[in-house]
Formats: C-alpha cells, sequence, structure tokens
C-alpha cells in the first residue's frame, strides 16, 4: 500500500473519531458547568450563614470557622479535575489533527517528488505527450484545445490535494483555487483568474482573443465538461459590449 493509499485509509476514519471525541468533550463541560452551578450556590449559601453567626456573635471575624465546608472544597476539586480532562482530550484531538497534516505533507513531498522526476524524464525524452483533441485538458502534460492552442505544463496537484481537501472540507470546500505547501517550478506558466499553475481538470475559452486561455474548473463554476462552445466572463462581457454598439 503506498503512501496515499495509507493517508486516504487513515482521512476517512478521521471525521468519526473527531466526531466522538467532540462528544465527549460536550459530556464533560456539561458535567463541569452543572458541578460548577452547585458549587456556586453552596458557597453563597455558606458565605450567608457565615454573616448570619457573625452578626449573631456566634462566629467571630478572625475565627478559624471562617472557610467553607468539606463538600464544597470537593466539588472545587472535582471541577478542576473534570478541567483538567477537558484540556487533555482538547490536546489529544490537536495532536490527531496535526499527525495526519504530517502525513499530508510527506505525501505531498512524495508527490512533488515523482513530479520532479516526471519532468526530468519528459526532458530527457524530448518528446511531449500527445495533444488532445478537445477544449478541456488535465493538469498532467501539454494538451491542445479544439483552436489548436497548446500550452505545455505539469499539474502540480491531483488524489493528494483532494484527499487534503476532504480532510478539510469545510474549510476548503467552496475554495476556487489550490495552495499547496510544495515547491513549484518558478518557470511553469500560470493560467485562470487565480493566477496559478495549472492542476486537475481545466477549460479553454473559445474565444481565439481570450487573454487567458486556459481556466480552473473551479474558478469558473464548472463541475464536468462544457457542451459546445464555452467563454470565460471576461469574452462573454467583450462580445456583448460589441453587440450594444
Amino acid at each position: 500500500m503506498s503512501i496515499s493509499d495509507e493517508f486516504q485509509a487513515d482521512i476517512e476514519a478521521l471525521p468519526n473519531i473527531l466526531q466522538r471525541k467532540y462528544a465527549l468533550l460536550r459530556d464533560l463541560d456539561k458535567s463541569l458547568q452543572e458541578i460548577q452551578r452547585q458549587n456556586e450556590q453552596r458557597c453563597e449559601q455558606e458565605i450567608d450563614d457565615m454573616k448570619r453567626g457573625i452578626k449573631s456573635g456566634s462566629i467571630t471575624p478572625n475565627s478559624s470557622l471562617l472557610k467553607f465546608s468539606d463538600d464544597a472544597l470537593d466539588e472545587q476539586k472535582h471541577a478542576i479535575r473534570i478541567a483538567d480532562e477537558k484540556v487533555a482530550l482538547a490536546v489529544q484531538v490537536y495532536d490527531l489533527v496535526d499527525t495526519h497534516i504530517q502525513q499530508l505533507d510527506q505525501c505531498l513531498k512524495k508527490f512533488d517528488e515523482d513530479l520532479r522526476r516526471e519532468r526530468e524524464a519528459i526532458a530527457t525524452a524530448g518528446s511531449p505527450p500527445a495533444p488532445e483533441n478537445s477544449n478541456v485538458k488535465s493538469g498532467k502534460s501539454g494538451e491542445t484545445s479544439n483552436r489548436g492552442r497548446k500550452k505545455t505544463r505539469l499539474a502540480t496537484a491531483t488524489a493528494a490535494a483532494s484527499a487534503s481537501a476532504s480532510a478539510s472540507a469545510a474549510a476548503t470546500a467552496n475554495s476556487s483555487s489550490m495552495e499547496l505547501d510544495i515547491p513549484v517550478d518558478p518557470n511553469e506558466p500560470t493560467y485562470c483568474f487565480c493566477n496559478q499553475v495549472s492542476y486537475g481538470e481545466m477549460v479553454a475559452c473559445d474565444n481565439p482573443d481570450c487573454k487567458i486561455e486556459w481556466f480552473h474548473y473551479g474558478c469558473v463554476g464548472l463541475k464536468e465538461q462544457p457542451k459546445g462552445k464555452w467563454y470565460c466572463s471576461d469574452c462573454v462581457g467583450t462580445q456583448r459590449r460589441r453587440k450594444t454598439r
């Protein structure tokens, strides 16, 4: 089993593990709040009893009796123990997530090494991969659109980056670009409105004068290959302005 396969298996089990730990954390918090409420009531009652005893003369202000009862002190100690358990559980959750982040870093480093070796192999072979007759291309090789325009570039993320996205789905589900902590060739061309290197599936604008030409699916709100001709928002706006003149 490869590192990415192991990470995929671990990340699929992570949500259930976190859910159980968060449920336990909520239970501890409810118990702590109840004990604190009872202890506050007990301490307030004992303070009132002390005040009445001082007024009646049965207790002097410097008396050794001016202290909380053993029951009140035990409740306070119990509350401290529960609070310590909450802290320990929170640390466990943090360490668990941090471990998965480190595993993801290892997957991305290995993936980057594979990409580097692939670039070297392509450079040694001296011939680029065969073009595709489509205006849609993935982020792994150089392809040609249906107008013959050609751009050569290599992907900077695939399945490993998808695993990263599912690990932090709530934070990255609405993201239209992908930022990775792996080095990117500074000479590699950038595309799309996000001005990033190619990755995943991309679509080409059918306007031959389009200044950008290639776009990531997520950046233009696409989930699958568009049917017929497709134009980016800039080119659509340009065409509309021409028609109104």
